[in-house]
């Protein structure tokens, strides 16, 4: 039973300012919604888009003179360096197996990452040299995941989170680099409960960490001192709310937290971790995400994402006033592992990404005010003036609850003569966003005259909790009609052939596509499912202990809820199906076992459906090879080209 008496345990101070974020304007009409002219646009190969890299988590060293990060420049995800300075990339680690979340020692000694076994999210720690590339694995345990590497202040431990594979809670430890030796500093996390994000505090006596719930409505800080391994609860509360450390004051006395507990949406505020008192920055009816202080504290950063934007604001702790950093348009966030700040605090490690600007690390330097591109990941191919910038719209949800956000995009060249396809193309999570950043398959099925559009349905982050948690106990209900209405609303652009929709989507996109070609069929000209799951009651018995939780936090317990999940099982309404599918499956998926796919692909074949199936063995959820990824973007490619032709593709493919 939660305390009663918050007031006795936590005080909500609020010096933050009324609300300043404006969003852009959105069209609300689908007339309006109109394509382009582009007299000198080429025509691309897939291959081409997909020489485009991607780039993944990312570390200073300490003398701030050089960036670890990873990328895919050779196949792999794998590690490399790049010096602060710009100039062409080293490859640091060599591995078939992918590698992320690396972090670099305070002292420069050693390089800390985590990897895992064809996608299998079984993580191993390791240890690289950035001086000579010699690798050390610390962990090697292939029934226990060991993950989120930080270091000690004195580079002489590090904190991590320890799950087994048959727990849905994971805990904090340490690892200490001389002894080889590791300990738990939590234990017994009930299982319905899981521990995530270790951060040190300045003098290394402490580490803070994030103690969420398995339906990701309720969250609490806590900080558990090192010798002792006594874990101090800094935020009870009443009710639902979540609260998120990100990073510790230089003095040790502050958390800087995000948390939703002031309004239902996402802000950023200081706690004192003496007195557990909270002093609110921001107030916005838009999700802002806390960053990290600056060196001496004097100002700290945080990210502001409206409608799918995601601006970096610099806080000055003294004069209260935020600005907001000028970067591009589109998606930028903060960098670094445990400091998007170099060490002299005058440079802002960040990444950004845009329709037509591939995902890539900046630096940010906060005396000239301008940025310098570290890693250049785009492909040498593609003309940036050839691809799309989507139109933002909005439209209303069919039950009148709420207004759904989507990104439509139109080819260029094309006319409004009711003859071109459209994909609804459906995000993961749900618990996600489709953010106004560069996906190479979606520009090129956009260069092959396919129209998308990408709606932010009820269950998305982004837009506030009420509307992220308006589908638990839902899942494939009202959710599944916002998606239906993003395909009335892209009809009524007058681009659309009614006849040649098409739904695709990957992981919980890839249930939701499932759902749609079987609760109304008659819509679709054709489905492309990715990692999908088909049936609520055989994805928990193979999913991974965590998801195991999750997923009866969000459709309860599959005895008492039977009924909802027998009807919010694709699976068992195979025989409506009419839509030609494509299905696409990792074989080490643990969260959308590759037996998800197979199921689904066997009872269509059976009753004579049109249906194609390829499963990955050496990949998991998300796919790490390079040849994989391109390969099965090229089987939808050519599925969609033959199935679902369009009059604006340049190509003839017969079947």
């Amino acid at each position: 039973m939660r305390h009663k008496l918050i007031a006795a345990f936590l005080t909500l101070v609020s010096f933050c300012t009324a609300q300043t974020l404006t969003p852009p304007k959105a069209e609300t009409d689908a007339q309006n919604v109109v394509a382009k002219m582009n007299a000198s646009l080429s025509l691309y190969s897939l291959d081409q888009f997909f020489l485009t890299r991607r780039i993944g988590g990312s570390s200073w060293s300490g003398d701030g003179k050089q960036v670890v990060v990873v990328t895919n420049l050779s196949g792999r995800n794998n590690l490399w360096l790049v010096p602060a300075e710009g100039g062409w990339p080293q490859q640091l680690t060599v591995s078939e197996q992918r590698q992320s979340q690396p972090a670099w020692a305070p002292n420069g000694s050693w390089i800390a990452y985590q990897s895992d076994y064809d996608g299998n999210e079984q993580w191993d720690l390791f240890l690289v040299s950035p001086v000579n590339g010699e690798v050390v694995q610390l962990t090697r345990t292939p029934e226990i995941s060991e993950e989120s590497p930080a270091w000690s202040p004195n580079s002489r431990d590090i904190a991590f989170l320890v799950k087994p594979k048959t727990s849905s809670s994971a805990e904090v430890a340490i690892y200490n680099v001389l002894s080889r030796k590791s300990h738990n500093l939590t234990a017994n996390t009930p299982p319905n409960l899981s521990n995530d994000d270790p951060i040190w505090s300045p003098d290394g006596k402490q580490i803070a960490y994030t103690q969420e719930d398995a339906g990701g409505r309720d969250s609490n800080v806590f900080v558990v001192d090192v010798a002792s391994a006594t874990s101090t609860k800094l935020t009870p509360h009443e009710g639902e709310k979540n609260f998120h450390a990100t990073a510790w004051s230089p003095d040790g006395k502050q958390l800087l937290l995000t948390s939703d507990a002031e309004n239902g949406f996402e802000n950023v505020a200081l706690l004192d971790v003496a007195t557990k008192k909270l002093d609110w920055l921001t107030h916005e009816k838009w999700n802002v995400r806390s960053g990290q202080f600056a060196p001496g504290g004097q100002s700290l950063t945080w990210e502001a994402n409206i409608e799918g934007n995601s601006d970096v604001y610099l806080y000055d702790v003294l004069t209260r006033k935020a600005t907001k950093l000028a970067l591009p348009v589109g998606v930028n966030l903060t960098a670094g592992a445990a400091t998007a700040f170099s060490k002299d605090g005058s440079r802002i490690l960040y990444e950004h990404s845009g329709p037509t600007a591939a995902n890539d690390l900046w630096i940010y330097s906060r005396t000239t005010r301008q940025s310098k591109q570290l890693t250049h990941s785009m492909s040498a191919a593609l003309n940036p003036n050839d691809l799309v910038t989507p139109h933002l719209v909005h439209y209303p949800s069919r039950d009148g609850k709420f207004t759904i956000s989507a990104w439509a995009y139109m080819p260029y060249n094309i006319g409004r003569n009711n003859t071109y396809p459209a994909i609804v193309y459906v995000h993961g999570g749900p618990a996600s966003q489709q953010m106004n950043d560069f996906n190479p398959f979606i520009q090129y099925i956009l260069n092959q005259g396919y129209i998308v559009i990408v709606p932010n349905y009820r269950g998305s982050s982004g837009y506030g909790e009420t509307f992220k948690r308006a589908n638990v106990m839902d899942m494939g209900g009202q959710d599944l009609q916002d998606v239906f209405a993003a395909a009335d609303f892209i009809q009524k652009t007058g681009y659309v052939d009614p006849k040649k929709l098409i739904v695709m989507g990957r992981s919980y996109g890839g249930y939701m596509t499932m759902m749609a070609v079987t609760k109304d069929p008659d819509k679709w000209a054709a489905g492309v499912a990715v990692v999908p799951f088909v049936n609520w009651f055989t994805e928990v018995q193979s999913e991974d202990a965590s998801l195991q939780a999750s997923d009866k936090a969000t459709m309860g317990d599959p005895e008492k809820n039977k009924a909802l999940w027998e009807d919010r099982s694709p699976i068992n309404f195979v025989d409506k199906i009419k839509a030609p599918l494509i299905l696409i499956a990792g074989g080490n998926d643990p969260r959308c076992p590759k037996t998800e796919a197979q199921q689904v692909a066997d009872a269509i074949k059976k009753r004579g459906g049109t249906v194609q199936l390829k499963i990955y063995e050496d990949e998991g959820h998300v796919f790490g090879r390079n040849e994989d990824v391109l390969d099965h973007y090229k089987r939808i490619s050519d599925f969609l080209k033959v199935q679902v032709p369009s009059p604006g593709c340049g190509c003839e493919l017969m079947q």
